[in-house]
This record gives C-alpha cells, structure tokens and sequence, in this order.
C-alpha cells in the first residue's frame, strides 16, 4: 500500500477551475494505477476519472470528460486533477485511491472502488452558482 494525501481543493464560483493534487509516499508509486474518486453528501463514492501506470492511459466518468484532466509525474509522485468549467453538481469530496491494476484493463475496472486498497482522506471541492 502506499499512504495518499490529497490537497488543493476549496470554493470556486460554478465555471471556475482548481487543480487537485495527491502526493503519494512510498518508492513504488510508478507501477500503481491511481483514480480520483468523489462523494456528494447523501450520494455513494463515484469514480471521477483514472491514470494507469505503465502507459499512462486515461479513462473519466461521462459527467467530467472534457473538463477534467488526469495527470502523474511519477519523479514527483504525484497525481493531480485538473478541473475546469465546474458545475454546482461538482460539489464533493474528491478522494485519491491507488491500486494495482493490469496494463490495458478496461475503464469499468478503474471505475470500481474495489479496485484499489489504498484511499486518501478526502479534499473539500464546494462550487458555487
């Protein structure tokens, strides 16, 4: 397993950007496969979008894709989220998850919480209308 810290989240007006970061420790970093998850208050956990770790294949949920981006610099070990044109509906704790996953698994297999064993502790995205 390898310990996950997220930061970088915060108020936003609804069009507005932030970036997430999720600083990882430990040395093997670059074969994990890494995902943000969020939960909206009373909603379950929902896979936002994953980065897998061998040839850095990208994969998000419908909602996101073309407004957010997935990104490691695995010298830095570190993945971030870029989130642009943000919507009320955003509004979240976005959690960092790290887990070992096959090269060239599919997309539903990043999308399941199972998936991984090792969860930060959540950073607050709250966007305003």
């Amino acid at each position: 397993q390898v310990q996950l810290v997220e930061s970088g989240g915060g108020l936003v007006q609804a069009g507005g950007s932030l970036r997430l970061s999720c600083a990882a420790s430990g040395r093997t970093f670059s074969s994990y496969a890494m995902a943000w998850f969020r939960q909206a208050p009373g909603k379950e956990r929902e896979f936002a979008a994953g980065i897998s770790w061998i040839v850095s294949s990208t994969y998000y949920t419908d909602s996101v894709k073309g407004r957010f981006t997935i990104s490691r610099d695995n010298a830095k070990n570190t993945v971030y989220l870029q989130m642009n044109s943000l919507k009320p509906e955003d509004t979240a704790v976005y959690y960092c998850a790290a887990g070992r996953i096959r090269p060239y698994s599919g997309s539903n297999t990043y999308a399941r919480v199972g998936t991984y064993d090792s969860w930060g502790q959540g950073t607050q995205v709250t966007v305003s209308s």
